[in-house]
Order: structure tokens, then sequence, then C-alpha cells
């Protein structure tokens, strides 16, 4: 196996921040936000087109994180995604992209009041090792459905057969793992082209042999953002208040590929 290389770059929003050393330690904060949306985020694609995304199957990824509370407020985590729904929509050096269906394969976690119920009877939050796969369809194609089905489920009386039917769409393998987050743990996520093995500390967490086949970027980021995706909640999105400081730290990051797809790409 080789390892990559990752020119990672920062994307923040609302006073967050990131840090690296020479040592290859990373930290991402977010101060307290009475109201407003804060992130702190490092990517290898933000900048890019979906289809220049850089990773796919087989990836090995390893890293030491920790977060600086036992249960954060708003989302975090580290993994690969498609950037589904173009949160960076907008920002400076981000990409303008039209939504996709989700694809993830990453360790993701989301506090109350988010609810994403994809994987039930599994609870819509919580520290997860999480896999997602959905049917491909051309963003152009999409964007309409998308809008209307947002508006459908904001209507009591579409809300469930709406959000039953999106739900469907979506292929999902999570488990909720139970640790302690702002202790240090040893993550790995080892992706191939027949399924997904998650580690903590080495030892298993979650196999699965649901594998998007990508192209997917490497992001790690924490924010306040919640988000809903349920038949009784519908569709929404938001943010919450928070009265602290919170981080997440990451060292030793690697992202290695066998010599065959090093060497090809």
């Amino acid at each position: 196996m080789n390892q990559a290389p990752i020119d990672l770059q920062r994307l923040t929003v609302g006073g967050g921040r990131v840090s690296t050393d020479s040592g290859g330690q990373i930290r991402l904060w977010i101060p307290p936000m009475p109201s407003d949306y804060a992130n702190a985020q490092l990517d290898d694609h933000h900048n890019l087109s979906r289809s220049s995304f850089p990773w796919r199957p087989p990836v090995d990824l390893k890293v030491r994180a920790r977060t600086s509370l036992a249960s954060p407020m708003g989302t975090l985590g580290f993994g690969f995604w498609n950037d589904p729904f173009s949160l960076t929509f907008g920002q400076s050096g981000a990409a303008r992209k039209l939504p996709v269906t989700p694809g993830a394969v990453w360790f993701f976690y989301g506090s109350p009041p988010n609810n994403m119920e994809l994987s039930p009877p599994n609870p819509g939050w919580g520290w997860k090792a999480q896999t997602l796969d959905s049917l491909a369809m051309p963003s152009w194609l999409l964007a309409a459905p998308a809008l209307v089905a947002y508006l459908a489920a904001r209507l009591p009386i579409l809300r469930r057969p709406v959000m039953q039917t999106a739900l469907r769409m979506i292929a999902c393998d999570e488990r909720v793992l139970e640790l302690e987050m702002d202790a240090w743990h040893t993550y790995e996520i080892r992706w191939t082209t027949d399924g997904v093995s998650f580690l903590v500390d080495d030892t298993l967490q979650l196999e699965s042999q649901i594998s998007p086949s990508g192209p997917l970027g490497f992001v790690t980021w924490i924010d306040n953002q919640y988000a809903i995706a349920s038949p009784t909640g519908g569709l929404r999105f938001g943010v919450m208040p928070t009265e602290t400081e919170q981080s997440l730290e990451l060292k030793d990051l690697a992202i290695r590929q066998p010599e065959s797809r090093a060497a090809a790409g």
C-alpha cells in the first residue's frame, strides 16, 4: 500500500477556525454561536466538480481523533462523501454544484435535534460508522424533483409518503458507536469495491456490502447544524445555539491506496 498525497483546503464560516502543525495534528473548532451558523472544515474537493473528486475504492483511511466535549452540539465527522447538498454553495472558492443523491463512507456524528432515519431501528442521531449509497441521477435531472419533494414534505398530509419514498432511495448501513468521543481513539475505514469495514481501536465495528463506487472527496468538519429527514419530521435543516467553544482534533491522518491504483492515478 502507498500513502496517497492529500491536498487539504480550509473552509470556515462564522468564526470557525482550523489549525495544523508540522507534526500532522489538526484542530477544527467553532466558537459559541447564539444564533448563526459556524463551520470549520478541511477537505480536498470543495473547489472541484464532483466528477473530479479524488477517491474511488480500494482506499484505506486511518486517523486518531477526539472531541473537546463528550456530547458536542451539531454535526462532525471524517471520511469520504460526494457533498450531495452542496453545503459549500456560494462560499468563497467553492464550486457551484446542484444537489445529487448521497454517497458517503465515514464516521458521522449528529446530536439531537438531528434526526436522519436512514437505517431504522437505529436512531437518527449519535456517533456512527456509516456507509451510504443511492441511485445515481444527473444533478440537472434531480434538481426539480428534489425541490418539489422538499416543498411537499412540509405539508403534513404529504409528509409521510414523500419521505418514505425518498428514504427508500438511499441504501444505508450504520452502527452507533458506544464510546467516549472526548477520548483519543484510532478510527479506520477499509473501503473496497465489494464492501466497507469500519474499525475503532483495532476492533471491527461494522462490515457492510454497501459500497459507493465514487468518486468521493475526503472531508473532516465540525459545525452547529442539524438536519431532519424522517417520515414524521419531514425534511428540514437549521442551526442550533451553542454556549461554549467546541472542537475536533485529529492526528496521524493517513489515506492509502494499493500500489496499482496509486501508480495509475
